[in-house]
Order: structure tokens, then sequence, then C-alpha cells
């Protein structure tokens, strides 16, 4: 096993900030990132259209093996140089049952946990991003500024499309 790719919701911003995350640590394997309802991910793995992907993570190895929900968390884990013991441990018989709850709780409420912290999914990012508007101008009056927004979100794409 060479690559990993991790099909995840990019309108999640606990999915995003993970993504982020995982990627910034080291690995032993490359990792890939790629929208769970794109066309990409219909083409890379076509048994993605049977899973509830939008619900739990799937996480698909080169070699052909995929894991969805708890085992796919755990793998995530275990591609990490710095967690593959951590990994190792919360797959204990022991603990499984706790981060099989866990794992279906973070999934369950995702978009309420992303609310709470705060974290935004990478296509709102990228509005926010094509949006910087000049306050030199009018733009920043009370009723330019909405109008502004919704024009730059009309006309931003997602980066999946």
């Amino acid at each position: 096993m060479q690559t990993l790719t991790i099909f995840h919701d990019p309108g999640c911003g606990l999915c995003h900030n993970f993504h982020r995350w995982l990627l910034s640590q080291k690995a032993y394997l490359t990792i890939e990132f790629v929208a769970y309802d794109s066309e990409e991910a219909r083409t890379r793995f076509p048994l993605i259209a049977e899973l509830d992907a939008g619900a739990e993570i799937v996480v698909l190895a080169d070699d052909g093996r995929w894991w969805q929900g708890p085992p796919a968390w755990l793998t995530c884990l275990w591609a990490l140089k710095d967690y593959r013991k951590f990994a190792f441990l919360l797959a204990a018989p022991s603990l499984r049952p706790m981060v099989e709850r866990t794992c279906h709780l973070l999934s369950e409420n995702r978009f309420k946990v992303s609310q709470l912290l705060r974290l935004r999914p990478e296509e709102l990012g990228s509005i926010v991003a094509a949006y910087q508007p000049s306050c030199s101008t009018d733009a920043c009056a009370p009723g330019n500024l909405q109008r502004a927004k919704l024009r730059s979100r009309n006309t931003t794409t997602s980066p999946f499309s």
C-alpha cells in the first residue's frame, strides 16, 4: 500500500479542518482527498455510489482495500507517523465500542460540531477568498456590502465542479 484516498465532504467544516490537519502530518504513505460526490470519486471507486459516503468517511487504499466509518478513521491515524501506535491502541477490543460510538456521534453531528466550533468548509473559504471588498470605495456601505456578497456567491464555482 502506497496511497490512501480519503473521500470527504467539501461542504463540511469539520471535514475540511481534518483534511488540513491530516495533510500537515508526517505520513508513511501518500494521502489524497477527493470529494465523495464527485465524478473523480465515482471513477476511482465505483462502489462509492452504493455507500452512504455522505454520512460516514470512506477510505480507499491503492491495493483495493477500503474502509468506512470507524475503521476508516483508524486507517487515517494508522497512516500517520506520529499516530500509528495510537491507532493500534484505539483498535483494541476493549476500546473499540467507545471508538465506534465516538466516530458515529461525530459523523452524525458533523455540521453541528462545525457550526459550534466555527469551522468553515473549503467551499465557504473559496467564497470568502473571492470577495475581498475595497473599503476605499462605497463597497462597504451597509446596503452595498450585502449585494456584493450575493454577487460573489453567484459567480464563485466550487473546486469540484
